[in-house]
């Protein structure tokens, strides 16, 4: 399906899938983890040292569940959080407790990125309609740094999903997964330079398009 979406109505097929249907938030988010997974497992990445970069929201939700599902395929991971733990949401603390019972590190420091040979962004999801600030900022122009293969979860940290604008700065990708459908901002302005290859999970749920 070749359909493009905007932010709000993603979070309406999400909220129809989760509140209509009754698919719980996190198999979402876990069939969404998946995905990732098998896109980093089936590609030619150099898998000897993931970092992941995850936000306190969903988003960030969706990398420690990544996260986890590596670390049961066998690949060293670590975390590097950023942001206010004060927003974390339920999802996301739900999959940091998860994580901690199978001993993942979640408070890797951004120098983690000078030894990583793959990296997972997970620091923003669709949802971004400001200019990207401080730690986030940081974070974002660390990974560009880094010179080292870079996977979107959904989207780029920092791009638009409705306009595919530039939030200030955002994370120039070598892939994104997103999830369920494509999104416009992944189409259009600066959107294609920074997702990269973008593939699209289609199979995460039963969505009400009509």
């Amino acid at each position: 399906m070749n359909k493009l979406v905007t932010a709000s109505e993603m979070k309406h097929f999400d909220s129809y899938t989760i509140n209509t249907i009754g698919i719980p938030s996190l198999v979402l988010m876990e069939r969404a983890s998946l995905a990732v997974r098998d896109f980093i497992l089936n590609s030619n990445y150099d898998l000897t040292n993931v970092v992941v970069v995850a936000g306190y929201g969903n988003n960030g939700g969706d990398g420690l569940c990544v996260a986890r599902l590596l670390k049961i395929a066998g690949v060293h991971v670590s975390v590097v959080p950023v942001g206010n733990s004060d927003h974390e949401s339920v999802e996301h603390a739900t999959q940091s407790k998860i994580c901690q019972y199978y001993q993942i590190d979640l408070n890797a420091k951004l120098a983690a990125l000078e030894h990583a040979t793959l990296v997972v962004d997970a620091i923003f999801g669709i949802g971004i309609d400001r200019t990207v600030l401080g730690a986030q900022a940081t974070a974002i122009d660390k990974i560009n740094q880094s010179n080292t293969p870079v996977i979107a979860v959904d989207m780029p940290s920092g791009i638009n999903t409705d306009t595919g604008e530039l939030m200030g700065t955002a994370v120039k990708a070598t892939a994104t997964v997103t999830f369920a459908f494509n999104k416009i901002g992944l189409t259009i302005v600066a959107g294609p330079t920074y997702a990269g290859n973008v593939t699209i999970a289609d199979d995460m749920g039963t969505y009400d398009i009509a």
